[in-house]
């Protein structure tokens, strides 16, 4: 199985640069920094990769569209991307949703499809088959790892001496791409996913040596509503080679850290995004400069103002 590589990511930031926001690093505490990649234009890292992903696509396949199944974030990702790059995109999305994303990749102009929780791939293929449309998965895909890689590419060239860097994991698309670009430019440096107690199946896999599998329902328990998927065969081989350790954080910790976040760097993260400060805040980690990659701020009003309250 080939796996991504610095010189891929390189070519993933060429290609996407005109598409997507270089987010700063934010300074949290003395040992802290934020990577807020809430300030995409959609709101969430999942733009870079969705973005790279789509760009690829051969110029004669292009008017049969795309086809995406997400939890939320990759759908408004590929919705955005398609409309730069004028497809037309059908998006699938399990029922429990937030109704704040589906909303969102509808009014970049999608269709969306609405299915029970472990469906959307099955009706997704369905799609493809109907419209010849070429699929974009979340994270089982080479140009969309590639893409998430770049926020690694970013984190190193703005903080050379960085010691930790700590990622959340659900398909592990994020966590494969920065984990390839930290240890090719900063390879000192740690790579530590971050998941939900709740949803940890990635550690539960990391720390046995092999792909455990969760059942959907029991993920699906979690308030980060983006970190409810399993690694693929291609993500789990980037986590085996590249990151060092997973831990897992509860649902009182990640809500702690939404708040901690809104208060010390007047960032809005949605709980997804928050594990990783939740780590740092709970957890026994390396010391030295740590970057927390807030994966994105797409979070229900209702719920926000139930944690700020």
């Amino acid at each position: 199985m080939r796996l991504v590589t610095i010189e891929d990511i390189r070519a993933a930031a060429a290609a996407i640069a005109p598409h997507v926001v270089r987010t700063p690093l934010l300074a949290f505490d003395s040992s802290l920094w934020i990577k807020p990649e809430n300030l995409q234009p959609i709101g969430a890292f999942k733009q870079r990769g969705a973005t790279n992903a789509l760009s690829r696509i051969a110029s004669e396949d292009r008017a049969r569209g795309v086809v995406a199944y997400s939890s939320g974030n990759h759908a408004q990702a590929v919705a955005y991307a398609a409309k730069l790059l004028g497809m037309p995109a059908a998006i699938v999305v399990p029922e429990n949703t937030p109704q704040l994303k589906i909303d969102a990749t509808r009014a970049h102009g999608a269709e969306v499809f609405v299915v029970g929780i472990t469906e959307r791939e099955s009706r997704a293929a369905e799609l493809v088959e109907e419209r010849g449309a070429t699929l974009i998965p979340p994270f089982d895909h080479f140009d969309v790892i590639a893409g998430q890689g770049t926020v690694g590419l970013e984190i190193c060239e703005d903080l050379p001496d960085v010691a930790t860097v700590l990622v959340p994991v659900s398909g592990g698309g994020l966590i494969s791409g920065v984990a390839v670009a930290v240890k090719a430019l900063c390879p000192n440096a740690r790579v530590i996913g971050v998941e939900p107690e709740l949803a940890g199946d990635a550690a539960a896999s990391l720390h046995a040596g092999e792909l455990v599998r969760w059942d959907a329902h029991d993920r699906a328990r979690t308030s980060a509503d983006g970190l409810r998927a399993e690694p693929s065969d291609l993500t789990w081989a980037h986590i085996k080679e590249y990151v060092d350790d997973i831990v897992t954080v509860s649902e009182d910790e990640i809500r702690d850290a939404v708040r901690q976040l809104v208060r010390r760097t007047r960032v809005v993260s949605e709980t997804s995004g928050a594990t990783v400060v939740a780590a740092y805040l709970n957890r026994s980690l390396p010391e030295g400069k740590t970057v927390a990659v807030v994966s994105g701020g797409n979070i229900e009003p209702a719920l926000l103002a139930s944690i700020l309250g």
